[in-house]
């Protein structure tokens, strides 16, 4: 059993939805380009490039060095495969590097709001890479640019016909509860939203017109939050095991997100938007579990708690026979089973 096979059944839901309704004329959803912006869970190369992250036993069921905080796919790879697109190279990553189709601006340790986070690209530095990416490239490929370099180029009127796909706000709901009590993290949610709309309107100032954007999963099922939060022995656990104050505050965090979406709905005219409820498919996942075949939530498959908010998931370390039956990979990410 694929760990990701709910979630795949919810994109491929709201991809139908969206196809049908942005391009009503036509059965077949075509995006030119897709750029991706978000954190770890979207992350295709940005972090092992830059910090050394993400490097062996991930990938296992990947096939190869993925440069993804997972044994295998993320949810931004299926959506490349239904649109039948190239995997997204990350932007950071000179190496072997396509950007014909769309570019990934995620960093795994990201947040919206500067210094929330664990990676300094957060939300707004990502985007203004995107505008920079944008300009030099319709530079190159305007002018007299050799054949071969210009292939791998994306093309100017692209931009504005591409996808847009946003998957952030873990880690600043992550990292506020380690740092903060939990009204603190709360009285944040004004700045991040604020951020938010502020990137998205950036972007939409930039030609972009489609946007995919996910709330944020349920933050107290991490099984490194399980572990870590220090209330679990006070029954401030649910019956999965997930720190219940913790996901009251994601949700509360989400339902001002689809209110801020529907706000930007209202000033962006041209834009559509699609919001893709991941909290509710990965809550749903995890209430499932037995019955769908995986062993406990905190039983992740690669590393152990160190008693630092981390795990020590490297090639030296424990790992699990076999990854597609646990729901998570390294007491933070999902595991993605195997490919096939």
């Amino acid at each position: 059993m694929n760990s990701m096979r709910l979630i795949h059944v919810l994109w491929c839901l709201n991809l139908y939805v969206t196809c049908t309704f942005i391009q009503v004329s036509s059965h077949e959803c075509v995006y030119p380009a897709i750029y991706n912006f978000g954190d770890s869970n979207s992350d295709t190369g940005t972090a092992y490039a830059i910090f050394k992250r993400n490097q062996p036993p991930n990938g296992i069921s990947f096939g190869n060095i993925s440069g993804r905080a997972s044994d295998g796919r993320l949810i931004i790879d299926y959506i490349t495969e239904e649109l039948k697109a190239p995997y997204l190279s990350a932007y950071l990553n000179s190496v072997g590097s396509n950007y014909r189709y769309g570019a990934n601006f995620a960093s795994g340790g990201a947040s919206i709001c500067p210094g929330s986070g664990w990676s300094p690209f957060d939300l707004g530095l990502q985007v203004t890479q995107f505008r920079q990416f944008k300009s030099q490239t319709r530079i190159l490929f305007n002018n007299e640019t050799e054949p071969s370099l210009k292939s791998g180029l994306p093309r100017p009127e692209d931009f504005s016909k591409a996808l847009y796909t946003i998957d952030i706000g873990l880690n600043d709901l992550a990292s506020g509860f380690l740092r903060f009590s939990e009204e603190q993290v709360q009285r944040s949610f004004p700045e991040i939203l604020g951020n938010f709309s502020q990137a998205v309107k950036q972007l939409y100032n930039e030609g972009a017109r489609v946007f995919w954007i996910h709330n944020v999963g349920p933050v107290g099922c991490l099984p490194l939050n399980y572990y870590s939060n220090q209330n679990k022995k006070k029954g401030n656990l649910d019956a999965n095991v997930c720190v219940e104050s913790e996901n009251k505050i994601t949700q509360e965090l989400n339902n001002k997100l689809k209110d801020q979406v529907s706000q930007l709905r209202k000033e962006l005219v041209q834009a559509k938007f699609t919001y893709v409820d991941m909290y509710k498919a990965k809550y749903e996942l995890i209430s499932n579990a037995k019955s769908q075949g995986f062993v406990s939530l905190i039983d992740f498959c690669c590393g152990s708690y160190t008693g630092d908010y981390s795990v020590n998931c490297g090639m030296n370390t424990n790992l699990c026979t076999n990854p597609s039956q646990h729901i998570s990979w390294d007491g933070i990410h999902y595991s993605k089973g195997q490919t096939n």
